[in-house]
């Protein structure tokens, strides 16, 4: 016989039909007048532990304002030391997190596959806390992690191999933290670069002038930098040059504190001929062209959209990114 127990043990209120959405940002997210907020895509948060299809280990470290996974791959107990790779989610600056399921698992797949210590930045989202918030947490876990004041930094992490990773906005903050002024200096300062290279994942950039195969209506171009002006109230112009690296005022690119840069595009996204544009530019702010130039390399990916890795991770175009990061970040 079913119960007649109610499913929820207090009075659930109905839905405000007078709450409507005000604005709407496809999938990433829903803002109502009210001031509820709502993000449809993303999935119910997974807890770190023993992931048993790579052996690896991950566990939560909670920073303040922020928080950071950190992914210990089972080659770690051999004692040598490993490459770090930071990395910062995308999503927007307005969803997603480092306890999304699709991050999870790539980060185990990635910290399994070159092997790596791997440190995935749980940063502040817009709009409840609108950027500058989350580069600065993005800053604060990278200087964190290169004061090795974690016990696993300091017991299994290579300082001299550090990295940064991350994929459409969090391209865009690999890019800002390795030309910020507190990183650069570290390497003006007669120290080597304190990071070992960045591996920009179809990012997060845009400008009033079209590059490659972009729309070139102004209307259109206004409309994609949308989401770009929610996230950063601050920002007044898609030269911004934390939105378009190429910008006139931005800073040059020859100045970038790191040793290697790798680029990857999709053919399906919208996307992809500005992160064309930025490989281009960083080779040539390196004396050569893309393909010449020393430390820039570019994966183009055909037939796949934007973050197709997350959406389809077991397909073989997945597969090959993740070797190709995998030997990008071994390299010598």
């Amino acid at each position: 016989m079913a119960s007649s127990k109610p499913l929820f043990p207090f009075p659930v209120p109905a839905p405000d039909p007078s709450d409507e959405v005000v604005r709407e940002f496809g999938p990433l997210l829903r803002v109502y007048k009210s001031g509820r907020i709502e993000r449809p895509l993303v999935a119910p948060p997974v807890e770190p532990g023993h992931d048993a299809a790579t052996g690896v280990q991950s566990k939560d470290v909670h920073l303040g304002s922020y928080s950071a996974r950190l992914y210990l791959p089972p080659v770690a107990d051999a004692g040598a030391k490993l490459p770090v790779v930071v990395f910062v989610h995308g999503g927007g600056f307005v969803a997603e997190s480092a306890a999304s399921p699709n991050y999870h698992l790539f980060l185990n797949r990635l910290a399994a596959a070159c092997p790596a210590l791997a440190v995935s930045v749980d940063y502040r989202l817009a709009p409840e806390h609108p950027l500058p918030a989350g580069y600065d947490d993005c800053l604060a876990a990278l200087k964190w992690v290169l004061s090795a004041a974690d016990p696993w930094v300091a017991a299994h992490g290579d300082l001299a191999r550090v990295f940064v990773a991350g994929d459409s906005a969090g391209g865009n903050v690999c890019h800002y933290l390795a030309i910020h002024p507190d990183v650069v200096q570290a390497q003006q300062q007669g120290c080597p670069p304190p990071l070992k290279g960045a591996v920009l994942i179809h990012p997060w950039f845009w400008g009033s002038e079209a590059v490659g195969e972009e729309p070139r209506d102004p209307a259109v171009r206004t409309m994609g930098a949308g989401l770009w002006f929610f996230a950063c109230p601050d920002a007044n112009s898609m030269e911004d040059p934390r939105m378009n690296p190429m910008a006139p005022a931005a800073p040059g690119l020859h100045t970038l504190a790191c040793e290697r840069v790798m680029v990857c595009t999709a053919e399906g996204d919208f996307l992809r001929w500005r992160g064309r544009a930025y490989a281009e530019a960083v080779a040539a702010a390196r004396g050569g062209r893309l393909g010449q130039a020393a430390g820039v390399e570019l994966l183009e990916t055909m037939g796949e959209g934007h973050v197709f890795f997350l959406f389809k991770p077991d397909c073989d175009k997945a597969k090959e990114m993740l070797d190709k990061m995998a030997a990008f970040i071994n390299a010598p």
